[in-house]
């Protein structure tokens, strides 16, 4: 995939959110709560037939419902954006059942993080389409404080250029600068993608990571999949998520280590701590699919600068 890439249409206060739950069961009372701060915050809200199923298993709903709603949602006229309620697993069974021409002609964004991951890595591989990183209904939107909003306005409401820092918890553990499109999402999805059709085909110049529940040396062993794989070729920048939800405070100087270890053979400069996905609170919007630069030559003070709208109009 080449770029430039796809941007979709920007969201704006006013505009029309269409909650879907492509991957695990939410919990109607976080739906609830999340659709009325999205209400609150100046949105409308639709939420889709099978976005509250429960079952089978841990997943919300059949295969071909969640399919149904993902598709109804994109077609559906009244949305501007397609939000999901919450993560977990379930996403990469609706891949081979997706219909290329209506999502990546929709001109719509695409917003959710964790399993999602594998839907995002499908929409750069199909068309190149630019999709978010971004707070969920149940999972974010429900939680006072959940929402980084100045991200999210930036990246939904097409700010030219805006930078993220220190404020979105951003530190260095190896100092450089770098630029390129940036990339990236939940660790162990995409090296689970490996080796099947959904891997994605083309990295952008810098590589974003975050994941939860994931050790040290789960870490270096996924990092060191990567490597493996040739999927750091070609990156010159890799910035890692917030570790407090993936293992304890006591063992965050040995993930770091055993990031730095793992990344040994990697010459670009490496941030660590962004906000962004798996968090507890202000949780950063990241665009996948736009030229980004990073400063991290001060130490005190790391950027990450985006350099273009994440969106069109």
């Amino acid at each position: 995939m080449s770029y430039p890439f796809v941007k979709p249409r920007a969201l704006r206060k006013g505009g029309v959110l269409g909650v879907v739950s492509p991957a695990s069961a939410a919990n109607a009372e976080k739906v609830a709560a999340g659709v009325r701060a999205l209400e609150v915050a100046g949105y409308g809200v639709k939420v889709f037939g099978h976005a509250l199923d429960r079952g089978p298993l841990y997943y919300a709903g059949r295969v071909e419902d969640r399919v149904a709603d993902l598709h109804a949602a994109f077609a559906d006229r009244q949305v501007d954006a397609v939000i999901c309620t919450r993560g977990g697993w379930g996403s990469a069974e609706l891949l081979p059942f997706l219909d290329t021409k209506l999502i990546c002609g929709s001109g719509k964004a695409f917003l959710g993080y964790s399993d999602l991951t594998a839907v995002q890595a499908w929409m750069l591989n199909e068309c190149g389409l630019v999709s978010f990183q971004a707070p969920m209904v149940a999972a974010d939107w429900s939680k006072e404080g959940g929402v980084d909003l100045g991200s999210w306005g930036a990246a939904l409401g097409g700010v030219e250029e805006w930078s993220l820092g220190a404020g979105e918890g951003l530190r260095v553990l190896r100092a450089g600068t770098a630029e390129g499109v940036l990339t990236g999402g939940c660790l162990a999805i995409y090296a689970e993608s490996l080796g099947t059709p959904y891997a994605v085909k083309a990295w952008g110049g810098i590589l974003f990571l975050e994941d939860i529940g994931v050790k040290p040396y789960q870490w270096d062993r996924m990092l060191t999949h990567l490597r493996f794989a040739g999927r750091l070729e070609g990156v010159g920048g890799i910035v890692l998520g917030d570790m407090g939800q993936s293992c304890e405070a006591g063992e965050q100087r040995l993930l770091e280590e055993a990031v730095l270890y793992a990344l040994r053979d990697f010459a670009g400069p490496i941030g660590i701590g962004l906000r962004s996905g798996h968090v507890d609170r202000g949780n950063v919007t990241l665009p996948w699919g736009v030229r980004v630069r990073l400063e991290f030559e001060d130490v005190g003070n790391p950027r990450m600068h985006f350099l273009e709208a994440a969106v069109e109009g």
